[in-house]
């Protein structure tokens, strides 16, 4: 008994807790938060794929090595720094977005002021709002086919070199006269920047993402391409049986009527909070009358 109190006392000593200082503490909570971010990053991308298959080669190497099997270790060992180079130029595409997506943070944005050129009043007007869910239910009840880029931070302008110039004030008349039947303008995508449409008959890079309905066709393809690789929103009206749907962030929400479109188009408008207050007010005070 003797032995094991001069054992635990003599263990005991020799531990120590080591310093905490709070540099350590939010170096432990960026680390956390980084590994989570990138995580869930895996998760929504290829990467979740490739990383269990990547778990069961890691599982075989395991196994090697335990049984020292020297043939498959050499390879392994040789093989290793161009798997490496392999994996960057497979997900290419999912290791620029989520670039483009850290640079589009608000955080900074509100550092550097990148955007200080915006208007006060938003990136487009209320009125803009009101045309293009105008022009989008009339375009759906006659089934003519529609697909409307609106630009926010990021610019369009490779896309928007793709097409012809308009460079008109966004109206309603003026989205239908574009997309009507067997006119020069109707194939393709419009881009409206601000209060105006800038382009048309644009040609947008189509989505690969096989979760997306077997039924929807090459237009509302394209509407989620252009919102898999930029920021922005874009409306789509189908041809087939003239529902509007919006493209938003690689996600398509589909049958939307006017009163949801319109509150779609404001979530990106990035009007001051007391703005988009005085705003809700005034339309509860018109329903209250």
């Amino acid at each position: 008994m003797q032995q094991l109190n001069t054992f635990i006392a003599t263990y005991f000593s020799q531990l120590h807790m080591p310093t905490v200082r709070w540099t350590d503490i939010v170096e432990i909570i960026i680390l956390a938060f980084l590994l989570y971010h990138i995580l869930v990053w895996i998760k929504n991308t290829r990467a979740w794929a490739l990383l269990k298959g990547v778990t069961v080669i890691a599982v075989f190497i395991l196994i090697a090595a335990f049984f020292n099997m020297s043939t498959i270790l050499w390879i392994v060992q040789n093989v290793f720094s161009i798997a490496a180079i392999a994996v960057v130029v497979m997900l290419q595409p999912e290791l620029r977005k989520a670039m483009e997506e850290l640079g589009q943070k608000n955080l900074f944005s509100s550092i550097l002021a990148f955007d200080s050129g915006k208007a006060e009043g938003g990136r487009f007007s209320d009125r803009t709002i009101n045309e293009i869910v105008k022009a989008s239910v009339e375009m759906g009840k006659v089934k003519t086919g529609a697909l409307i880029v609106i630009e926010r931070d990021q610019p369009l302008g490779e896309y928007e070199r793709t097409g012809i110039d308009v460079d008109g004030i966004v109206s309603s008349q003026l989205l239908i006269n574009i997309f009507e039947h067997n006119t020069p303008l109707h194939d393709g995508a419009v881009i409206v920047r601000g209060n105006r449409v800038v382009s048309a008959t644009c040609y947008l890079p189509l989505s690969d993402n096989m979760a997306l309905s077997k039924e929807l066709g090459t237009r509302h393809r394209a509407g989620v391409g252009i919102s898999e690789v930029t920021d922005s929103l874009t409306v789509i009206v189908s041809e087939e049986n003239g529902k509007i749907s919006v493209a938003y962030k690689g996600q398509l929400e589909r049958g939307l009527d006017a009163d949801r479109l319109r509150v779609r188009l404001s979530e990106i408008q990035n009007k001051p909070v007391e703005e988009k207050k005085r705003k809700l007010w005034k339309g509860r005070s018109r329903n209250e009358k």
